[in-house]
């Protein structure tokens, strides 16, 4: 039996640890079986890894058909007061659709405020997801439903529940 002491082995055949002899058994089937596994965890610690706020691959914007709808998103570059990022413009069929960033900067949409995604195309296509094939997203751009509010905003209840 040989014994290593510091990396070279003792009570060898003359020759045994030096650069040039061929690896044993035991030594190629320790190194096949650490490339398996690193080839094996790579895909896992690739998807530990956070991805950058955009929303897809292209960084800034998105145009796809998605389950056969047309899903479009843009960055637009925030003024110097506000949010670090901008504002992300989407349509799903050339309707918007308003999304929302968390703190822990993932994404809902007004579809579904209970699940958070990672980037905007994400959101947007599980908005297409939970709308379906038959459903269109409603259209709530200032001025359409109004209740009663002259800016035109898209409140149910008129004066917020307060009596004049």
């Amino acid at each position: 039996m040989v014994v290593g002491v510091g990396g070279v082995g003792v009570g060898a055949e003359p020759g045994a640890g030096v650069q040039g002899t061929r690896p044993s058994r035991r030594e190629m089937a320790r190194g096949l079986l650490a490339s398996a596994t690193a080839l094996a965890l790579a895909p896992v610690v690739a998807a530990s890894r956070p991805e950058p706020p955009t929303g897809g691959p292209g960084g800034s914007s998105f145009d796809e058909t998605y389950r056969g709808r047309s899903i479009r998103g843009a960055l637009v570059p925030a003024a110097a007061r506000e949010e670090a990022g901008g504002e992300w413009r989407i349509t799903i069929d050339g309707i918007p659709l308003h999304l929302m960033r968390r703190a822990d900067g993932t994404w809902l949409s007004m579809v579904d405020h209970y699940t958070s995604y990672r980037t905007p195309l994400e959101a947007t296509r599980a908005a297409v997801d939970e709308i379906g094939p038959s459903r269109q997203l409603r259209d709530l751009a200032p001025g359409r439903f109004t209740g009663g509010h002259p800016g035109g905003h898209a409140h149910m209840g008129g004066q917020h529940g307060v009596r004049a």
